[in-house]
């Protein structure tokens, strides 16, 4: 099954958004937290987003959705670091990380297949909140 590592800035908000997600999808998908630094500041950490993309990786692809600036650019580092199978398998979507991580939680659970889970944070990207 497709893994999800939450990245933010806070640890806070990385573990609120897994637990909202599995409130929506149900456990049966890997949900890990990469929020924060090591040592519990606000900031990222390549290394522990590394962590959290092979603890979520099961075979199948690792999808990776962040908060802001510098989260992404952790991300991108920490998948260079990955080795060559798993870092084939994963991707940064560039997406609202609540929303984009609820809709692709959900979508995970239902589906397997990467494009589908792509194809949900894109449209949690364009939807309206307010008409």
């Amino acid at each position: 099954m497709i893994g999800l590592v939450i990245v933010s800035h806070s640890k806070k908000i990385s573990e609120g958004i897994v637990d909202l997600c599995y409130e929506m999808a149900g456990k049966d998908v890997k949900i890990i937290s990469a929020g924060g630094t090591s040592d519990g500041r606000i900031g990222t950490d390549p290394i522990l987003i590394k962590e959290a993309i092979e603890e979520a990786y099961d075979g199948d692809g690792v999808v990776i959705l962040a908060d802001i600036g510098s989260s992404i650019m952790s991300s991108e580092l920490a998948i260079e670091m990955l080795e060559e199978d798993i870092k084939g398998k994963t991707c940064v979507l560039d997406t609202p990380i609540v929303e984009g991580s609820i809709a692709v939680a959900v979508q995970a659970y239902i589906s397997n297949n990467i494009e589908e889970i792509k194809k949900a944070a894109e449209e949690a990207r364009n939807t309206q909140k307010i008409s």
